[in-house]
């Protein structure tokens, strides 16, 4: 029965690629505007045939495939190496007989939701058709080196199936809310605040919420999933949101809130710094939206596969009025700076009065 299941698994995969190499041997490739050959390039990269995306980039781009491939698709197990092109939204920026300026918002899908990117692009005119101008990021290469180690580190001991009969395990970590702020935007509630890790042993934290209604009774409940730093090391704070769809905060009475955390192993490396933060306004962006920008720099000796930013505003008071975060889609490497940059609506950047930038890390060969 196995290998039935086997050959009926191998045979759908047969299909699939089938079907896909189809569509892409289907997919026609027009030059006739600047603007449909942005079109047809990004419809290739959607097919993942970034063989017949190079194809339309201009030779006075300078790159090789491996270098374009590597750009467009990700690498070092970034964010970008698990995404796939969802939707393309193009705009002509200038027109002329032999260049256009082109601006494409991308969609990508990722295993975190969708990853939004803006891009400015080049299109000239050669030799009669139209090709991309691509700028790849410059590729940094990490120089040989020693980068000592001397990070703190928890490891546990958990009661094993021969201790006496009672043996406890360590207790899980106390936590604390240190505040808790509710709004409402576009139609939906969202609870707002920090929680502390009080011991001297890390958690892993969510923070859950019930929304109680006028009637006393429990309307509904979520939990920050990852609107938060979810492994605290003693006495780390993290900002954490949870947002309640389609509710109005004239109908909530009061909010529950309840932290759970669990013991667990951890270590205060890598260590990534927060550089050069400032908020500005997105020159790209027509609704008068700021973004927080800088960049993080990774100051140990191993690759962190997909960084994410959490940012905490907060008001003259002290109060925290709005919690955001972003997906970095590029890995961090040892000791190489990258950028980042987290939208902020204009009505919350308005009252802004300071703010805080933390990061959460995920690499691959950790469990």
């Amino acid at each position: 029965m196995k290998y039935l299941s086997a050959l009926v698994f191998a045979a759908i995969l047969v299909v699939l690629i089938g079907v896909n190499a189809l569509r892409a041997s289907r997919m026609t490739t027009s030059t006739s505007t600047p603007e449909a050959t942005v079109r047809s390039f990004f419809d290739r990269v959607k097919a993942r045939d970034l063989n017949g995306a190079y194809a339309m980039v201009s030779a006075r781009s300078n790159l090789d495939l491996g270098v374009f491939s590597r750009d467009i698709g990700g690498s070092h197990g970034s964010l970008k190496t698990f995404s796939t092109l969802w939707g393309v939204e193009t705009r002509v920026l200038r027109q002329s007989d032999t260049e256009a300026d082109i601006r494409a918002d991308l969609t990508w899908s990722t295993a975190v939701g969708q990853l939004k990117e803006s891009r400015d692009l080049k299109v000239v005119n050669d030799e009669g058709k139209w090709k991309v101008l691509w700028q790849a990021a410059k590729e940094e290469r990490v120089p040989p080196q020693v980068i000592p180690v001397n990070y703190l580190r928890w490891d546990i001991v958990h009661r094993g199936a021969e201790d006496d009969w009672g043996a406890q395990n360590v207790e899980a970590p106390r936590v604390r809310i240190v505040s808790m702020n509710a709004v409402e935007r576009d139609g939906n509630v969202i609870i707002l605040g920090e929680v502390v890790n009080e011991d001297t042993v890390p958690g892993f934290v969510t923070v859950n919420a019930v929304l109680i209604g006028k009637d006393g009774n429990p309307m509904k409940q979520e939990s920050s999933f990852d609107k938060i730093s979810h492994t605290l090391l003693p006495k780390e704070v993290s900002p954490f949101r949870i947002d309640f769809p389609k509710t109005k905060l004239a109908d909530v009475k009061s909010v529950r809130i309840d932290p759970t955390t669990l013991l667990v192993p951890a270590s205060a490396d890598p260590v990534i710094g927060v550089l050069n933060q400032r908020l500005e306004k997105d020159a790209k962006n027509d609704r008068g939206a700021s973004v927080l920008r800088g960049e993080l720099v990774n100051q140990s000796g191993q690759t962190v596969n997909i960084p994410h930013v959490l940012a905490t505003y907060y008001d003259n008071s002290g109060k925290v009025i709005w919690v955001a975060d972003a997906y970095v889609d590029r890995a961090l490497l040892p000791q190489t700076p990258i950028p980042f940059a987290v939208e902020l609506h204009p009505d919350v950047a308005q009252k802004v009065h300071s703010y805080r930038v933390t990061v959460n890390h995920y690499t691959i060969d950790r469990t």
